[in-house]
């Protein structure tokens, strides 16, 4: 046992301190929590190993007590903390404080006694009651730790704070005009899900609990712990699975003893081959191995899916893990049975299952392995994909990356020989591909028609046949644009300069990048008026149309954002899709990915232009991937499905692609363009973010500075500058902002430039910097 321990506070200010050991609880161990003293505050902290010397003039403080008896964090895991912590240019303190759930990373705590005869303890004692015991008390409580009579729990004070509210409604809401801040939490609850009250209150000021528990009382909204099954919300029935097919027995011929000799691996089979039986059975043979096997998901209907389709295939070992609907409660006890269990474990999950500390890794699969969604920009950056990599690269585990349409950086690396594939050009069972169709709408200049006359027509048949059909516009809302007809100007969101998307069903118009959200009817800020006309369509005004062009009988569902806030409302709506009670289901993107509709024989996209001209490299890649994930929804029962795309630019060459879903002639034009212009994977990418409040005056004076020093030193470390410029997102949430485009050079220089800007930067109080390694979001 050491004398002296490395540990590393998972809040601000994130060191890593030397402690001596604790004087009665026990072994500490690496990748253990801990509660120390720091200041006149107690903190958590992660014990990250021994160490062998006191740092010189320090008069060092001891651990006040174990939050665990066995370590809860691997040494692999410890390992991937620090190195994304290094690429990320992060304390390793703030890595960890984003890997633990809320409540596990909190010195607000309680240690629940199961007092024995002649034990006269409270039942229940504080970290500072635990300092002040006698060393003889000292030594019977911790020999009740030792023996399971100490159990750790959130302070009761903190626990209330710490129930969450959530929507019991749908809007329209059924409350006063004047009830301002009532209607504040519903808009709250609406646009970021589930919210514990003490969240609320830090955001939305002190009156918002009494606002909440007047809003429970009607039935608005609803206040608990929140804790429902683990198989309860989103969880869509899986496709049912069957003997393999000869393409995926070829690939689990070839996967599963990777298993033993670890690495990455490419399976790309199109929409519809099967990819799910080949992840159960990789996963069955990992658990027989006795190691532990994790499987990440894009989003949580994808995620839930996968978990229903393992559970069913491997009862008793898989567990489901995300920041979706699980309350922080169901978060914690998951992250701790997963970290302590006895055997091997299955995790499912979207990227944040990744920080849970599963032992003896032996699988990680990335499914949809091309989604942007495994970047992570906000808060701590990270890219789930590369994470993974890292961590199975320390485990010696296999890690398999699935996509019908892979990232072209993951094709270029299996092209290049540096990675195995693993193809499955064919669908499981009797679906074929669908037929794709482009159908040219530049001819249709009308803002009121959303639809050419051959789609209404191809949709009424479909109906009338008792099939279904699929609508997808990648835009929510009834209409992006409301245009004043009194001055010609749009209603822009004063913070962003952005034009604010109206809702209909809510009556408000809202800014889809800061949230900010404004009652309609109102009046332009231009000129007073009150005259505007909706411009452009969104899902919700598709659906409006929907209802007028096909017959009155035909029952039709949204699926977006704005349907699917409740924790039941996804659920909901492909159960009932799913069983027939509705002909017609329009939605974003959400609908292109995982979802098996057996009798869905027509898929309608909208404009399928709409991400093409978007300023960033990846616009044409994602297109593809978009519509080709979209079309595989259609023809996948025994019926053969159709897909019809509108757009107003049929000679785009990614068309000729998309229509025969030709993925390797796709990548074979888009390798040669990236290679042409020194994009990834022929060149490492960097952005240099930078913003200032808009009016600041010192503003463009410290951006000149700034400026100046990356063209300096960009030279030196061999890197290309380009910028600093406007970033194509001038200004969001009232700060104008910037982007420098950082090309060649390795990550090391970059990460050095970066670390001199910053040093530029501080002393501008004002001035915000940051760095983002491959860079998914060009805006």
């Amino acid at each position: 046992m050491s004398g002296m321990w490395r540990v590393a506070i998972v809040s601000p200010p994130y060191q890593t301190l030397t402690y001596l050991a604790p004087e009665r609880p026990g072994d500490v161990e690496t990748g253990m929590r801990v509660i120390v003293p720091l200041g006149r505050m107690r903190r958590v902290g992660v014990v990250i190993g021994p160490q062998d010397e006191a740092p010189e003039g320090v008069k060092l403080r001891r651990i006040m007590w174990p939050l665990e008896i066995c370590a809860m964090f691997t040494h692999d895991h410890l390992e991937m903390c620090a190195s994304l912590g290094v690429r990320q240019m992060e304390p390793v303190g703030r890595i960890l404080e984003a890997s633990l759930p809320r409540g596990l990373r909190t010195a607000d705590v309680v240690f629940r006694l199961d007092c024995g005869p002649g034990e006269s303890f409270p039942a229940s004692m504080r970290p500072g009651d635990l300092s002040g015991c006698s060393p003889s008390n000292k030594d019977r409580l911790a020999q009740m730790w030792r023996e399971g009579r100490m159990r750790v729990r959130l302070d009761p004070k903190r626990e209330a704070e710490e129930r969450f509210a959530r929507l019991a409604a749908d809007p329209p809401w059924s409350v006063r005009p004047n009830a301002k801040r009532q209607l504040s939490v519903l808009e709250y609850l609406h646009d970021n899900g589930a919210t514990s009250i003490s969240w609320l209150k830090h955001s939305l000021g002190d009156g918002a609990p009494q606002a909440v528990r007047a809003l429970a009382k009607s039935g608005l909204v609803s206040i608990g712990d929140d804790e429902p099954p683990e198989e309860a919300p989103l969880c869509a029935e899986p496709p049912k699975l069957h003997d393999p097919t000869p393409q995926q027995a070829e690939a689990l011929e070839r996967l599963i003893p990777a298993l033993d000799t670890g690495g990455s691996h490419l399976l790309h089979g199109v929409t519809g081959s099967g990819k799910t039986l080949v992840y159960v059975n990789l996963i069955r043979s990992c658990l027989e191995k006795g190691r532990s096997a994790l499987i990440l998901a894009p989003e949580v209907a994808i995620a839930c899916q996968l978990h229903r389709a393992v559970s069913d295939a491997l009862p008793g070992v898989t567990v489901l893990y995300h920041h979706g609907y699980l309350s922080p409660s169901v978060r914690e006890n998951i992250f701790r049975q997963a970290a302590s269990a006895p055997g091997p474990v299955c995790v499912v999950g979207t990227r944040s299952s990744l920080f849970v500390p599963l032992r003896s890794l032996g699988l990680v699969v990335v499914d949809e392995e091309h989604d942007e969604s495994y970047k992570q920009e906000e808060r701590l950056a990270y890219n789930a994909k590369e994470v993974a990599h890292f961590l199975t690269s320390r485990s010696g585990a296999l890690l398999v990356l699935g996509s019908a349409t892979p990232d072209v950086k993951t094709f270029h690396a299996g092209d290049q020989g540096r990675i195995p594939v693993h193809s499955m050009a064919d669908r499981a069972g009797a679906g074929e591909l669908p037929a794709v169709q482009l159908v040219n709408i530049a001819g249709i200049k009308d803002p009121s028609v959303h639809f050419a006359p051959e789609v209404v027509e191809a949709m009424r048949e479909t109906v009338e046949k008792g099939e279904q059909v699929i609508v997808m516009l990648n835009r929510r809302g009834y209409a992006p644009v409301m245009y004043c007809t009194d001055c010609a100007e749009a209603i822009r969101c004063p913070e962003c300069e952005v034009g604010m998307t109206y809702h209909k069903g809510r009556e408000r118009v809202l800014c889809h990048y800061c949230g900010l959200s404004l009652d309609y009817p109102l009046l332009c800020r231009n000129c007073g008026g009150a005259n505007f006309i909706p411009m452009g369509e969104g899902t919700e005004r598709l659906e409006e149309a929907l209802e007028k062009a096909l017959p009155e009988e035909t029952g039709i569902l949204r699926m977006d954002r704005d349907t699917v806030r409740r924790q039941d409302a996804m659920e909901r709506i492909l159960g009932q899709f799913r069983d027939g009670e509705a002909q017609v289901l329009v939605g974003t993107q959400m609908l292109s990915k995982g979802h098996d509709f057996p009798s869905v024989t027509l898929v309608v996209v909208v404009d399928g232009d709409l991400g093409l001209n978007l300023p960033d490299y990846r616009c044409t890649e994602r297109t593809f991937q978009l519509l080709v994930q979209v079309s595989g929804r259609a023809g996948r029962g025994e019926k053969p499905g159709r897909v019809l795309i509108q757009t107003r630019n049929p000679e785009h060459p990614v068309w000729n692609e998309v229509v025969s879903a030709d993925y390797h002639s796709f990548f074979e034009r888009e390798i040669k363009r990236r290679k042409m212009f020194s994009y990834p994977p022929f060149a490492n990418l960097g952005l240099i973010r930078m913003s200032y409040p808009d009016g600041w005056d010192q503003g463009p004076g410290a951006l000149t500075a700034v400026s100046a020093l990356i063209r300096e030193r960009s030279v030196e470390l061999g890197i290309t500058a380009l910028g600093p410029a406007p970033a194509p997102m001038g200004k969001l949430r009232g700060r104008k902002r910037f982007n420098c485009l950082l090309k060649g050079g390795t990550w090391q220089a970059m990460r050095e430039l970066f670390a001199m800007v910053r040093s530029a930067a501080r002393p501008h109080a004002e001035m915000r910097v940051s760095l983002d390694l491959d860079p998914v979001n060009m805006l």
